[in-house]
């Protein structure tokens, strides 16, 4: 059975949390009692976000972060420690995505997605770990994609960076097991989230699982019972990955 009540306390930090997946997540989290750092460069999202956590019952921190800088994820991670002196849970949802063929794609484009979606989870993980590490527990989900283990047409960069991200899952899978950190990598299929408000021509996102589906799947994924890890999970739209 489910104890969503042992939530309630737990400190959570978020990045990409002022749209999508991780505001969307962090709107649930905060009617469960957590206690929440968010992290984007939308500060202004991130203020209205810490407003609705704190009038639903939960604590929230809002803290402008650039995940493809070091020296913005190594402060988040402090803030975050020095404030509630330590952390349960980190979700790893900061992403962005270009879609076009791979001969066609601008480098520039290329450079951001590996930079935002691979290196940002990365740092993020090489800030927050240690510290799970030294307490002997915590949890990392990781957000990847569907589009991080199959092939898709025009996705050939943002596949990358994806597939990228699930073999540091992987990879920190076996070097934290031991240390009672728990690694997860959440696949989704299609969202339908704000990621596509920049895609031209915008697909028909009817079909696509809401934000609000995929937020219920990740508190699932925190409130299970000890005694088990959760290595991976893939969460599919009815119709398949779109």
């Amino acid at each position: 059975m489910i104890q969503f009540g042992s939530l309630k306390g737990k400190t959570i930090a978020i990045t990409g949390a002022s749209r999508g997946i991780g505001r969307e997540t962090a709107d649930l989290l905060g009617t469960l009692g957590a206690n929440l750092i968010l992290g984007s460069r939308n500060e202004i999202g991130l203020a209205k976000l810490a407003t609705r956590v704190e009038a639903v019952g939960g604590r929230a921190l809002p803290v402008y972060l650039d995940v493809t800088d070091e020296g913005s994820v190594r402060n988040f991670a402090d803030v975050a420690i020095n404030e509630f002196g330590t952390v349960d849970v980190l979700i790893n949802s900061a992403g962005i995505g270009t879609f076009a063929s791979l001969l066609d794609l601008p480098t520039a484009d290329f450079d951001e997605m590996i930079s935002v979606n691979l290196k940002g989870t990365f740092l993020a993980c090489k800030y927050f770990g240690p510290q799970m590490v030294q307490q002997g527990h915590g949890q990392i989900l990781n957000i990847v994609s569907i589009a991080g283990t199959v092939a898709l047409p025009g996705g050939g960069g943002y596949s990358a960076s994806k597939f990228g991200v699930l073999g540091l899952t992987r990879v920190l899978q076996q070097e934290l097991r031991s240390e009672g950190v728990q690694v997860t990598a959440v696949l989704p299929g299609a969202v339908n989230s704000s990621f596509w408000d920049g895609i031209d021509p915008k697909p028909d996102v009817s079909s696509m699982m809401p934000t609000s589906t995929l937020a219920r799947h990740i508190v699932y994924l925190l409130s299970a019972h000890d005694g088990t890890f959760i290595d991976e999970i893939t969460i599919m739209p009815p119709l398949g990955i779109l």
